[in-house]
């Protein structure tokens, strides 16, 4: 299963949670791949600092990371689409209507998560429930420009979600 992450710039937000998604898919054997891009990316950026030490701090590895710009294909190519905020799910959807089903803001999805996990699609279980809710509810706030107090905010916002979600992870085939 493939999770393309998206924010703005994406040199904060979504290499957090994409980052953040790999180890623990790594860690815990999920049969998970995650990618990133930004609505207005600092295309071939690295995280920024501040996001690169509380990625780090997270258990997450910031290096060898570039920005690069949302595009169509991108949406294509995932299984799941999680935005950082509802202004992200609308470029999305925008560039894409057909990834309705399958594009939630990561907070969202965390809301969504089944009492009762099944072996269907996890954009298909997401997909079930009612969405809704307040930006303040579905967005990870944007920290650029603001203090480390904001960056870790939005580190941890990012990290419980990604928590939430982890019953619906796929596991790796053994063997």
């Amino acid at each position: 299963m493939h999770v393309l992450l998206v924010c703005t710039g994406n040199i904060c937000r979504s290499p957090t949670a994409e980052r953040l998604l790999r180890a623990a898919a790594a860690q815990h054997g999920w049969d998970v791949t995650a990618s990133s891009a930004g609505t207005r990316a600092v295309v071939g950026g690295e995280v920024e600092p501040t996001a690169a030490q509380v990625l780090t701090e997270l258990g997450g590895d910031p290096s060898g990371f570039a920005a690069r710009q949302l595009t169509p294909a991108l949406v294509d190519e995932a299984d799941l689409v999680l935005t950082m905020s509802t202004r992200h799910r609308g470029s999305v959807l925008e560039a894409r209507p057909t990834a309705l089903r399958r594009t939630f803001t990561l907070r969202e999805a965390a809301l969504l998560v089944p009492e009762e996990v099944t072996d269907e699609p996890v954009a298909v279980q997401l997909a079930r429930h009612r969405r809704g809710g307040t930006a303040r509810e579905l967005d990870v706030p944007d920290p650029i420009g603001r203090g480390r107090r904001h960056f870790e905010e939005a580190g941890a916002l990012v990290r419980d979600a990604l928590d939430a979600l982890a019953p619906l992870w796929p596991r790796a085939a053994a063997g």
